[in-house]
């Protein structure tokens, strides 16, 4: 299966989940993110905004703040097609809601890549080896490729996100942990076989 299919396949599948179901499994992975060593130890985390039917991070983003940690998420920068990390201070206020739902922080202070400790990722699919299926416009691909970012790739997503395998091309990036509704597995043991 090519990329494109598993997108609208993955894509089904989420569509057919109810607002209650997603909110369930969104509490559940919650718990098994906070739950990490890299996300207790981290300082700098870098978090995504929450699209419809995506898992949700605003937990997350809460008991970070909660934790005193500095939370990060990209700021889309359309022209350029790259990713900004930029601190926020609220889930409120400072947002433009752009492309299928995204918002978009108006400003923000920027934040050097080699200060980020953990990246929680969104992804439409990822496989059993870390491989991450994202919307296809390659940004965090690009945004992993940054040679001073040395912060822990953690993907987020439900159990039912979770396929047999992703096609991988020569610039897709994989994850370095999996976090799901029911499991979290560590790649670290596998990047590079």
């Amino acid at each position: 299966m090519d990329k494109v299919q598993l997108r609208q396949q993955l894509q089904g599948k989420l569509l057919k989940m109810t607002d209650d179901l997603c909110a369930q499994k969104s509490k559940k992975a919650f718990k098994n993110l906070i739950s990490l060593p890299q996300f207790q130890q981290a300082s700098v985390i870098m978090m995504y905004l929450t699209m419809p039917n995506e898992i949700d991070t605003s937990d997350a983003v809460l008991y970070a703040w909660q934790q005193k940690k500095t939370v990060v998420v990209p700021r889309i920068s359309w022209q350029q097609r790259h990713m900004i990390p930029v601190e926020i201070n609220s889930l409120e206020k400072g947002f433009s809601t752009e492309v299928a739902g995204l918002r978009n922080p108006i400003k923000g202070q920027p934040i050097p890549f080699e200060d980020i400790d953990l990246i929680v990722t969104p992804g439409l699919g990822f496989d059993k080896r870390g491989n991450r299926l994202g919307r296809g416009g390659a940004y965090y691909d690009k945004f992993f490729a940054n040679k001073k970012l040395i912060a822990c790739k953690c993907g987020f997503a439900f159990s039912e996100q979770v396929v047999e395998s992703v096609p991988v091309q020569q610039h897709d990036v994989p994850v370095d942990i999996l976090v799901t509704d029911e499991e979290i597995m560590d790649f670290g043991n596998l990047q590079g076989e």
